[in-house]
């Protein structure tokens, strides 16, 4: 009996710890606010293009400014910050954010774009009652304008927060 007493005990200690390292861990949480303000960012920027709120904006893919380019970008810049510009931990942070980038604006984008003219090939389809309609996503990923500003704003955002 002791020995599931020493082993909650242990488990006790352990979640405890883990959500005090996590709450310590200034890298990590600049990392998550400087993603939530680009999120923030998309639905204000939405907003005022489209003049209407869409929550869908908040919590998906796509849109200005990329918030993947800004949480990555942060997490590189905070790293580079807390360790050096010239550490490996940067040189891994920013590999990472380098390729999350092109993935961004790349196949994300293509893959995107492709679900527009396959959405456009199904209404044709639907129309002719030979098939049952079911639109694909198609904001699915960033122009380069779009990940660029995510950098710039992931920056910014680091270098005042951290």
């Amino acid at each position: 009996m002791a020995f599931f007493v020493n082993i909650i005990k242990m488990t006790d200690h352990l979640r405890h710890s883990f959500w005090l390292e996590i709450w310590h861990n200034r890298i990590f949480l600049v990392t998550l606010v400087v993603w939530f303000l680009a999120q923030t960012t998309k639905v204000i920027v939405g907003f005022f293009q489209e003049k209407r709120f869409n929550f869908r904006w908040l919590i998906g893919t796509g849109g200005m400014p990329s918030s993947h380019a800004a949480g990555v970008t942060s997490l590189a810049t905070a790293v580079g910050l807390e360790y050096g510009f010239s550490s490996v931990f940067f040189a891994m942070a920013a590999s990472f954010a380098m390729v999350t980038m092109f993935d961004a604006q790349g196949v994300r984008r293509a893959t995107g774009q492709q679900a527009g003219i396959l959405n456009k090939m199904m209404e044709d389809i639907y129309w002719k009652g030979q098939i049952e309609e079911r639109r694909l996503k198609e904001l699915i990923g960033h122009t380069p304008i779009q990940v660029l500003a995510g950098f710039l704003f992931g920056i910014f955002w680091t270098l005042i927060l951290y």
